[in-house]
């Protein structure tokens, strides 16, 4: 235990007394301090408390300024890696791209198609320029110049899809084959008239064979008619779309009805002798644009 006792008055004493009692003895032990002396260990106290306070701020700094260096050091390598990384992977983009073109290239031939509109992608591509701020505006003109690829590879197989599609609708639309199994009675063309003898044009063919035999369409299109014609018979007309329609006439019966949908080969109406007719057969035309053609071209 200790004591601090002045001598003279508090504010204007010279000298301090500081009393060491020990514990269990009688004993006491003095010190005198003089006032100066005790304002240097008190000055002398603080300053090194603000060092010792300064020094920990300081490290505490350097610490963090380490630690965010090392931070920001492990997100640059990493950066760089991928940077490396979506370099290579751009890379390998443009080369499948360049496939890509390739292919289509080689369907337009096989499909004897005109170049594309757009002429795109024939090879982008480059080394990169060095250092981690050149890469960034590199790497942005590689992924610019693969979205103007993809954008014109889009566009060119939407022009090939609308012109196979186009081409696969005219495949469907233009009649092929005979409508009915027989024999030709008569053909396309000039010939000497059965009921006057007269010659005159036949628009299309005469196929005979049994009555009932089905009659079937030659391509995929619309009813646009069905009606009894003196001269015709049971008429059915289709509509096949391009600017193609087809006849058949003489049928004793009719299946299908006007506005009806049909696909080639499906039955339509059964071989009769009904109308002008000299016996059971059915009489097939083909009109392109309002013109009849020899049907014998389409078989």
């Amino acid at each position: 235990m200790w004591f601090l006792v002045n001598k003279g008055k508090l504010l204007t004493a010279k000298k301090y007394t500081i009393l060491v009692i020990p514990e269990g003895s009688h004993r006491v032990r003095r010190f005198a301090l003089k006032t100066n002396v005790l304002r240097g260990i008190g000055a002398s106290c603080a300053v090194l408390f603000l060092v010792v306070c300064g020094f920990l701020t300081d490290y505490a700094l350097t610490s963090f300024d380490q630690h965010e260096f090392n931070r920001l050091r492990s997100e640059t390598l990493a950066q760089k890696n991928q940077i490396r990384d979506l370099s290579a992977s751009l890379d390998s983009v443009q080369q499948e791209l360049l496939v890509l073109a390739q292919n289509d290239a080689k369907v337009r031939v096989l499909a004897n198609l005109t170049k594309p509109k757009i002429d795109g992608l024939t090879g982008v591509g480059g080394p990169l320029a060095s250092g981690s701020e050149a890469k960034y505006p590199e790497i942005q003109q590689k992924i610019d110049r693969i979205r103007e690829a993809i954008d014109l590879r889009r566009k060119s197989q939407e022009e090939v899809q609308g012109i196979l599609n186009d081409q696969r609708s005219l495949l469907a639309a233009k009649p092929s084959g005979l409508p009915t199994r027989g024999w030709t009675t008569s053909s396309f063309g000039m010939r000497r008239s059965p009921f006057t003898g007269k010659r005159s044009m036949h628009d299309g063919l005469d196929i005979a064979a049994r009555t009932g035999t089905p009659v079937q369409a030659t391509a995929d299109g619309i009813v646009s008619r069905v009606v009894t014609d003196p001269g015709y018979g049971k008429l059915v007309v289709i509509e096949h779309g391009y600017g193609y329609r087809t006849y058949y006439g003489h049928n004793s019966k009719i299946f299908v009805k006007v506005g009806q949908r049909v696909k080639r080969g499906e039955t339509i109406s059964a071989v009769g002798n009904t109308g002008r007719s000299t016996g059971s057969h059915v009489h097939y035309e083909v009109r392109l644009n309002g013109v009849p053609l020899n049907p014998k071209k389409f078989t």
